[in-house]
């Protein structure tokens, strides 16, 4: 067990594992297909405690830290990625509500979120605006009342079946990244228009869709934190978000391992099992050190965290090193098992599909191996 892995930590571990073999894997094939938001999957997620999972216990939480996060994004994930998705997700917005929020937005939107009583998007993507936000043009005006919000959002998970959204807007055009604040808004307000829903390669269950918003009326305390602030809290989540994500694309890889060791043993050609031929050997050999290396960066990057300290470098190297090492070796998954896995049903095609997005969100790997260029040269 590596150092700072508590048995408290295994436990919670081992009880995620449990719920995704016993409540999530059996849906897996079902939810890619039809595409559907899990309701009633999320439901159980909230009531096993596994939503908020590093948010206080008096707001609702688990109460736990960034290491019980990451240890249970990887086990989630085994299950299906697009659950695993959701609960990242909420944990960023459940971070946000409890760093930023007043005790009202909590009670409002904080208990009922951890709940899966409420669901929740983070609108922040434009057409001009996802990994440069200096493209941002949604705009809020300051009103008697509050704020009038105007603006586009694409690519936003939850979109078509959130309730509210925290929307990242421009409050200050003139002011660059210090103009920008978060506005909590209700997604059923007069003026809020859901664009189609998208069909995805891969995570076909996360719901992706466009947001749009014109001349919406929001309240003065919708207003998340400060105003200016939005753009510093959005990248204050960050480094627990990649940290989250680079778990979920281990989740996946190490799906494809454990497929991929099982199939090698039981599929035979040229009269023995084609797991006894050096060729699947060493691509299993491969997967297996990628994913101990990817969860070892994972967990180091936690521990930063958890211990009060940045890891912007150490998030952004782990994040990237486990979506391509996701990426890679599901394509190797999908070789050893031949033919079969091209097929629709067998799960190694649909990791192979799912991996690809851990690539892109969260921070596209290229913006990830900047990040990590700018910290060493500086």
């Amino acid at each position: 067990m590596p150092a700072g892995v508590s048995e408290w930590h295994v436990a919670l571990r081992d009880a995620a594992r449990r719920f995704a073999d016993d409540e999530i894997a059996p849906l897996a094939v079902e939810l890619d297909e039809t595409e559907q938001y899990p309701a009633e999957l999320y439901r159980k997620l909230a009531e096993a405690g596994l939503f908020g999972i590093s948010v206080p216990e008096e707001l609702g939480g688990a109460g736990a830290d960034v290491l019980a996060y990451a240890m249970v994004m990887e086990e989630l994930s085994r299950g299906y990625a697009s659950v695993a998705d959701q609960v990242g997700l909420v944990e960023l917005l459940g971070t946000l509500l409890t760093r930023h929020g007043t005790p009202s937005q909590q009670e409002r939107y904080l208990r009922p979120l951890l709940k899966a009583e409420l669901r929740c998007a983070y609108a922040l993507t434009e057409a001009e605006a996802g990994s440069d936000l200096a493209g941002l043009k949604t705009r809020a005006r300051r009103t008697a009342d509050g704020w009038v919000l105007d603006g586009a959002k694409l690519w936003i998970h939850n979109a078509p079946v959130a309730d509210f959204a925290a929307v990242l807007a421009r409050t200050d055009p003139e002011a660059g990244h210090r103009g920008m604040s978060i506005l909590l808004v209700d997604l059923n307000s007069p003026g809020v228009t859901r664009d189609r829903k998208e069909h995805k390669m891969g995570q076909r269950a996360s719901q992706v869709g466009g947001l749009r918003f014109d001349n919406v009326q929001v309240p003065a305390d919708a207003l998340l934190g400060e105003e200016g602030r939005g753009f510093h809290m959005m990248m204050s989540v960050l480094d627990k978000g990649r940290v989250g994500i680079g778990a979920l694309a281990l989740g996946i890889l190490q799906a494809a391992l454990e497929d991929s060791i099982d199939y090698a043993k039981q599929r035979r050609q040229f009269g023995q099992a084609i797991g006894d031929f050096q060729a699947v050997q060493w691509m299993i050999a491969d997967m297996a050190k990628d994913a101990h290396a990817a969860r070892l960066m994972i967990l180091h990057a936690a521990q930063m965290l958890d211990g009060g300290g940045r890891a912007t470098l150490e998030a952004s190297m782990a994040k990237c090193f486990a979506s391509d090492a996701a990426v890679s070796r599901t394509a190797d998954a999908v070789q050893i098992h031949g033919g079969s896995g091209y097929i629709r049903g067998v799960r190694v095609e649909r990791l192979f599909r799912d991996a690809k997005i851990t690539q892109i969100y969260e921070g596209t790997n290229q913006i990830q191996r900047m990040i990590m260029a700018r910290s060493l040269l500086a």
